[in-house]
């Protein structure tokens, strides 16, 4: 195991495109670190350049304190799993968890410790003498990972290993990696888009966007302190709503209706809150916003409300069995405690980014 780091790095490709635009990055020895973004931000760049198969453009990467920008990928002594599981056909299992150890002349008895104990640590002991073909997707992927775990690699990065897997096989595979990292702290960068594996895996959460870093934190942190609109809008399904408001002589207005009065300065404001903190009332409340119902999604639970604040849709989770005809007037009930505040113009969080009321 060992610490990893990217120290202002940047990756330029040709004809302009910057992948990465100086990332500082520490993920310390033994950690499970996320990096979770849309297509496009750079996350997978990151691992690439980690892993050797490219070159950063400017900048340092460490692991375990040492700069690795000029060694080959065979020298930095890690392990990657990728999304396609890139297990060889012809071979069984155990020779496709031993390959590498082969590979690096491992003495033939250890060699055969290290896949039995392997195996049975991923529970697929039983799958030793089969050949990937004959193997499900969530096998394959236990078996990828495994051909990595077996060589007890200074850092194990996952570049998002399954997105080729269906909903039940990712459930069960997730809570695997979970018990996986418990029993073997090697540090970890696990690359995805998907908010639910970032928000259960992770020790901590890099969110990113256009090649750089929006918010490092724990699932806590990002969810419940958002840095931006960006980290609000991104990270929780369904997600944060986002609403254009207004403060005048310390009230605050939202959809044309005054709100509650607030401490924040005269201007502009973005109020977010998530569908799980709202509460409709019927008609025109009180301290609600003015709102019409667009359309209603029962999902067993509860039920998600979407309604129109003008042209703004507001998502809101109501109990099971609510239903409202499309059409319907109502009013959107914020939770002061629950409430964030965002600068209109660049989407930064305010003060704690809660909304304070008088």
């Amino acid at each position: 195991m060992a610490e990893v780091e990217f120290r202002g790095v940047t990756r330029h490709y040709p004809g302009g495109t910057v992948a990465l635009k100086g990332l500082d990055l520490t993920v310390a020895d033994g950690e499970f670190l996320i990096l979770v973004g849309p297509s496009g931000c750079g996350k997978s760049t990151a691992l690439r350049l980690l892993a050797g198969l490219d070159k950063p453009t400017t900048g340092e990467i460490r692991i375990g304190g040492e700069v690795v920008n000029d060694l080959t990928p065979g020298a930095r002594d890690i392990a990657m799993v990728f999304q396609n599981y890139a297990l060889y056909p012809h071979m069984s299992v155990y020779r496709n968890l031993a390959y590498g150890l082969r590979q690096r002349r491992t003495p033939r008895a250890e060699i055969e410790q290290r896949v039995r104990d392997t195996a049975a640590l991923l529970e697929i002991t039983e799958l030793l003498d089969r050949k990937p073909g004959q193997l499900s997707g969530g096998q394959r992927q236990r078996v990828a990972m495994g051909r990595a775990l077996v060589r007890k690699p200074q850092a194990f990065l996952l570049d998002e290993p399954l997105s080729n897997l269906d909903a039940k096989l990712r459930n069960q595979v997730r809570g695997d990696l979970k018990r996986l990292h418990r029993e073997l702290p090697v540090t970890s960068i696990y690359v995805t888009h998907d908010q639910v594996e970032a928000m259960t895996l992770g020790d901590r959460l890099c969110v990113m966007s256009n090649g750089e870093v929006q918010q490092i934190g724990t699932t806590d942190d990002i969810y419940n302190r958002p840095a931006n609109t960006f980290v609000a809008a991104f990270m929780g399904s369904p997600p944060m709503n986002l609403l254009p408001g207004v403060v005048r002589d310390g009230d605050l207005h939202v959809g044309g209706a005054r709100v509650t009065t607030v401490t924040e300065p005269d201007g502009p404001v973005t109020v977010g809150a998530r569908p799980e903190h709202l509460r409709l009332r019927p008609g025109e409340a009180e301290g609600g916003i003015p709102a019409r119902v667009d359309f209603v999604e029962p999902l067993g639970s509860h039920v998600l409300v979407t309604v129109l604040v003008g042209e703004t849709k507001v998502i809101v989770q109501a109990p099971a069995g609510t239903d409202y005809e499309s059409g319907t007037r109502t009013s959107i009930m914020l939770a002061p405690e629950r409430t964030y505040f965002f600068d209109a113009d660049t989407g930064s969080a305010r003060r704690t980014g809660l909304l304070t009321v008088r």
